[in-house]
């Protein structure tokens, strides 16, 4: 199925699948593992990811998570998508580079930011790993995430990769916001 705004406006990224929906009843769990230390977790909702990502995995892709900036998993401790995408590898069996991409620079939370301004914060924000840019080349990277709030990030990394040189780029999260569409009558 392709939802609507991906039809308006076509992300860089080939597929995206989620496993929940980000809402009142997936909330407090989410946030619970990403911010409360519920690493324990992580090996759950990878086999919900390892379910949910079907014939993704059959293409025997590149797992790689998200990155967090060096200071923020300074503070945090622990990289919650790096996280799940280990355990996602370790259950499936498929390859993975937790260091593929890096965050070159900090960047402010995206919370409370307008879809333009998620966009503008993560431009340029992410590099490939100079050790691996040969590696990735015309190779299927599947990108890990917790949540997918407006595709801002896992698009500024899916253009990364696309420019280095991997030849396609699926992503899979944990959660999915989605949003209420707008009827005009």
């Amino acid at each position: 199925m392709i939802c609507g705004s991906c039809l308006a406006d076509p992300p860089p990224f080939s597929q995206g699948r989620s496993v929940l929906r980000y809402d009142d009843a997936s909330k407090d769990m989410i946030l619970s593992f990403k911010h409360a230390d519920r690493t324990d977790q992580a090996p759950v909702f990878a086999a919900w990811m390892v379910r949910a990502a079907g014939d993704l995995l059959d293409q025997n892709p590149i797992i790689t998570p998200v990155p967090l900036h060096p200071r923020r998993l300074l503070k945090r401790r622990f990289n919650q998508s790096a996280l799940l995408a280990g355990a996602i590898a370790r259950q499936s069996g498929t390859r993975l580079m937790q260091d593929l991409l890096v965050r070159r620079r900090p960047t402010p939370s995206q919370g409370n930011k307008s879809v333009k301004g998620r966009f503008r914060n993560v431009k340029g924000a992410f590099a490939v790993h100079p050790r691996w840019q040969k590696i990735i080349r015309d190779e299927h990277v599947l990108l890990i995430d917790d949540v997918y709030t407006t595709g801002a990030t896992v698009s500024a990394c899916a253009d990364c990769l696309l420019k280095a040189g991997v030849r396609e780029v699926s992503v899979l999260t944990l959660c999915r916001v989605v949003r209420p569409a707008r009827l005009s009558i």
